[in-house]
């Protein structure tokens, strides 16, 4: 009788511990629609209008997604200006692959770089919306990279009915930048690199020298084993490796990466999160593009050396430099525009940034940017 009685019991357990695990299936099912749903309400694949501080719309002003064909792919890019004839800006975001205006946005304080210039933040070849699985690798290289940037400057030159336009680089950007002004210095008036690519290699070496010396100062035995399995004196480095498994990540714990503040998972969801500009499908790209541009542009400036290969520049030449910043050696970018032959160049250094001083001190920023283009005005 015994045995008789158990078996209804366990049988009754079962049902209900079934019941239990279905009704906790579903609703982490429902919790998901409801999060994707949330996620593309915020991913209309549109800017909102630039606005005043009192929240009216500002007359005129330009905040736009555009599309058009350059050099055989549709390539896409965001312009946003409060004015239409103020001075132009074509931002050249780094990476590779990584196009930022979703963490400016995020990052923004009070004033804005759009109060006093038009600015187009292009996606570039491989990137962000930009990006397809059917771009053909053979065309990334430095050499299409310019002529796309040409392109680009071209398309606002002629739709702002300007001259001359300005062009800022950050990180690769500013790699791209140095490359494409060596080749076309008539179509800018100045040039502005932030985090100034010079020589990678050397720079990916001091890097890693710093932090293998401060996590030993930190008995920060976690980043030490991580980094004593990479020799920076061999041939090949850094690995891709190394790159994705230690030295972003330490460079960020550190202060010493993209913001001295530190950068998190949480921050790069939370700025995917809020930005109206992408759909969800170009969010998805954009992590897609990171990575197919990292493993197709990475290497050619790995490969080259600015001190060698890019010593002259035939326009108005400045860098804007963290001073914490180790992903892009400051030391090395200051010892480059010593040597730089250019008919006016000066070094800016930010006390409290690391690799983006244009997002972690962006009044500054703005008022820099400014200073340089009322000294290389048309």
């Amino acid at each position: 009788m015994g045995r008789a009685q158990a078996e209804p019991n366990k049988q009754k357990k079962i049902k209900k511990t079934s019941k239990i695990m279905v009704v906790i299936l579903l609703s982490l099912i429902g919790l998901l629609v409801i999060a994707l749903c949330v996620v593309g309400i915020n991913s209309p694949g549109k800017l909102p209008p630039l606005k005043n501080p009192e929240g009216g719309i500002i007359q005129g002003s330009i905040s736009e997604k555009v599309w058009i064909d350059i050099n055989g792919i549709k390539q896409g890019m965001f312009i946003r200006g409060e004015n239409p004839d103020n001075p132009v800006i074509l931002y050249l975001h780094g990476g590779p692959g990584t196009p930022m205006l979703q963490f400016i946005l995020y990052l923004e304080e009070g004033e804005r770089p759009e109060k006093y210039f038009t600015v187009c933040y292009w996606d570039q070849r491989g990137a962000g919306m930009t990006y397809s699985k059917y771009t053909d690798p053979q065309t990334m290289t430095i050499e299409q990279m310019v002529e796309d940037t040409r392109e680009i400057t071209n398309y606002l030159k002629s739709r702002f009915g300007q001259d001359k336009i300005y062009l800022l680089g950050h990180s690769w950007g500013s790699y791209l930048g140095v490359k494409t002004i060596e080749k076309y210095p008539e179509d800018y008036l100045a040039y502005i690199g932030i985090g100034q690519i010079t020589n990678q290699t050397e720079s990916e070496r001091l890097a890693y020298q710093y932090m293998l010396k401060h996590a030993k100062e930190m008995n920060d035995q976690d980043v030490v084993k991580k980094l004593v399995k990479y020799n920076p004196n061999a041939d090949g480095f850094p690995q891709l490796d190394y790159l994705l498994k230690a030295r972003t990540e330490i460079l960020n714990k550190y202060g010493i990466g993209h913001l001295h503040r530190g950068l998190t998972f949480q921050d790069i969801f939370k700025a995917f999160f809020v930005f109206k500009g992408y759909t969800l499908s170009e969010k998805k790209n954009w992590f897609s593009g990171a990575d197919f541009s990292m493993v197709h542009l990475f290497p050619v400036i790995l490969n080259d050396n600015l001190f060698i290969s890019s010593k002259k520049i035939d326009l108005p030449f400045y860098i804007i430099q963290g001073a914490y910043d180790y992903q892009v050696s400051q030391v090395l970018a200051e010892k480059y525009l010593e040597v730089l032959d250019a008919p006016k160049k000066e070094f800016i250094l930010f006390e409290n940034s690391a690799h983006s001083p244009n997002m972690e001190e962006s009044v500054k920023f703005i008022r820099t940017i400014r200073g340089i283009a009322e000294q290389n005005s048309m």
